[in-house]
């Protein structure tokens, strides 16, 4: 039975002590997120679709099979010469399109295209995925460090309130003093469970954001969200896009040339044909022709498809233009804000320094009954509201990384 509870201690203790990293949240959201799998199907179809339209290029080959009686009834029915009487035709047909291969390499080029398209557009959503993940992550994580702190701050004043509890009853400190530094007690009790609260909500809401049903109170580790350095040669993924564009636009108008010109194709079937009217035994054989289409006159329908597409490119290429500046601009922005932030911290940290000293002069202060307790409580008001300063504009620097990083790299 002994054996039996310490294994169910253990077992709570792990529970509760167990921890999770950014990268399992990042993995859990990419492997349940019906966005991304949509969009492994459609590359899926749209490689389907290309060997689909190989496929017609390829002999056509059909079997048909046809009885036909028209009887003479006292004179009345179909005229013979049209109908036969009688017919039974079993073939097999063959159409092979003769077709110059640029017209072929110009329809796989644009099923090409649209696959890269499809490829672009899941790299992107993954990336907001992950930047989505990380974000709140960061939110989470910062709620984790501030109940942490302030749980020292708690300890703190419940040990410093018994010390001055004895204080007062010696009448060193007065009833009033003892009440207000239990007030501040209280209040800090308020601030810690509110705290708590708000953890509990943003892990939900990670959960909620990697796809996973889990209300576990879990400790979550320190994220580890640094500014890469090294640039990759790839251009970047939001760039690409708009060449994709421009390139299928490009293959279009290839696409309208080719459609104008001839196209001929070779037609043969073999079997059996006969109306029984002679020898219906010897009419078996097969028969050979070419078919030939020539594109004379559409309503200049070709020059307005130009037209239209190169409408189509200029304004793919105007909006290239005004992205690229704004991204520039961006990127300008967010480096601003991480030397912003950079300075920011240099300043709290200096603060926090006079802050714990304060702190530590006012314990020493309180032991010998030279305390003020109003002064203390002011203290540790400042302590509390630089170190959450701290942690805010931490999250802060952490959330401008993550930006940058999403907008200059591909992974």
């Amino acid at each position: 039975m002994k054996w039996k509870l310490l294994l169910l201690i253990f077992i709570c203790f792990k529970s509760f002590s167990q921890e999770k990293d950014l990268s399992y949240f990042i993995t859990k959201a990419q492997n349940n997120s019906p966005l991304l799998k949509d969009y492994s199907n459609q590359i899926k179809s749209a490689t389907l679709d290309s060997l689909l339209n190989r496929a017609v290029y390829k002999p056509q080959v059909t079997g048909n099979l046809n009885v036909n009686y028209a009887p003479l009834i006292s004179g009345f029915g179909y005229d013979t010469a049209l109908s036969n009487g009688q017919s039974v035709a079993g073939l097999v047909g063959v159409n092979q399109k003769i077709i110059g291969k640029n017209r072929i390499n110009s329809q796989s080029d644009s099923f090409q295209l649209i696959k890269e398209r499809l490829v672009l557009n899941q790299k992107i959503a993954s990336k907001d995925l992950n930047k989505t993940i990380i974000t709140q992550y960061i939110l989470a994580s910062a709620s984790s460090e501030q109940i942490t702190f302030n749980q020292k701050i708690s300890n703190l004043l419940k040990k410093e309130t018994s010390i001055l509890k004895k204080l007062t009853q010696n009448a060193i400190y007065k009833q009033m003093d003892y009440l207000i530094f239990s007030a501040t007690v209280k209040q800090q009790d308020l601030v810690l469970l509110q705290l708590k609260q708000q953890y509990q909500n943003n892990l939900a809401l990670l959960n909620y954001l990697a796809g996973e049903t889990d209300t576990t109170f879990i400790n979550l580790k320190k994220p580890e969200i640094t500014l890469k350095n090294s640039r990759s040669s790839e251009k970047i993924v939001f760039l690409k896009q708009f060449e994709v564009d421009s390139l299928k636009l490009q293959n279009q108008n290839k696409f309208i040339d080719y459609s104008y010109k001839p196209s001929l194709s070779l037609l043969g079937d073999a079997g059996y044909n006969s109306s029984f009217a002679y020898q219906a035994y010897k009419n078996f054989g097969f028969s050979v022709g070419l078919g030939l289409s020539i594109p004379i006159y559409d309503g200049n329908q070709r020059t307005l498809q130009h037209q239209k597409n190169d409408a189509a490119l200029a304004t793919n290429l105007a909006y290239k233009s005004n992205f690229n500046k704004q991204y520039q601009q961006q990127l300008l922005m967010l480096n601003l804000n991480l030397k912003q932030s950079a300075a920011v911290e240099n300043q709290l940290q200096s603060q926090l320094l006079i802050a714990d000293a304060l702190i530590e002069a006012n314990k020493k202060l309180l032991l010998t009954g030279d305390a003020q307790i109003t002064e203390y409580i002011i203290a540790v008001g400042n302590l509390i509201a630089i170190k959450n300063a701290i942690s805010l504009n931490n999250s802060n620097k952490l959330q401008i990384i993550n930006e940058i990083n999403y907008w200059s790299f591909n992974d």
